[in-house]
């Protein structure tokens, strides 16, 4: 995977990455097909392992575009991330967000049989918590379950309360901004 660009935002405690896999709920799925890339957002489960190895389980209809995609093609990237909220600044360009983000790419392939049922019960104990995990055979027969065993991730945060440090504005740039902004109402 590319050096990470902001290196310091990157994030290597595991208690860290952990806590993102917990508190965020979509996974977005980058592939493709004939038609070209798209995204597809899912709920997930997943398995975090100690050595930093990383899986993620979806489930899904038996077809449709992304099932087909997935048939053509393994290899998928992820994407998922949890906004922690505004970073103010003093000028426009300054403000932005406060996040954590996990980003990579890996291998998803159709489960079935005892790991079938074993990533539809870590996807609901990550989507549900609180609730009852039972699944009669009928519904475990409907659904497709996908593992994505992840070959390269990284994770980065932006912590909130820190504005941007980059290219602070000349006083008059400021002023130049202000009137801007009032001749052009949102």
């Amino acid at each position: 995977m590319a050096e990470m660009r902001r290196y310091k935002r990157e994030v290597q405690d595991t208690r860290q990455i952990r806590r993102l896999l917990e508190e965020c709920q979509v996974l977005r799925i980058g592939t493709m097909d004939q038609e070209g890339m798209f995204i597809v957002p899912v709920s997930y489960g997943y398995e975090y392992e100690e050595d930093g190895s990383l899986r993620f389980y979806i489930h899904s209809a038996g077809e449709g575009r992304k099932v087909q995609a997935f048939r053509q093609q393994e290899r998928v990237a992820v994407e998922l991330d949890c906004a922690d909220g505004l970073i103010r600044g003093d000028y426009t360009c300054q403000y932005s967000m406060a996040f954590r983000s996990l980003m990579g790419s890996g291998k998803i392939c159709l489960l079935s049989g005892p790991e079938k049922l074993r990533g539809l019960k870590l996807l609901m104990r990550h989507t549900a918590p609180e609730s009852r995990i039972s699944f009669s055979d009928e519904m475990v027969e409907a659904v497709h379950v996908y593992a994505i065993r992840m070959e390269e991730f990284r994770v980065k945060m932006r912590e909130p309360g820190r504005t941007a440090s980059c290219c602070p504005p000349e006083p008059a740039d400021i002023q130049h901004n202000k009137k801007e902004f009032e001749t052009h109402e949102i």
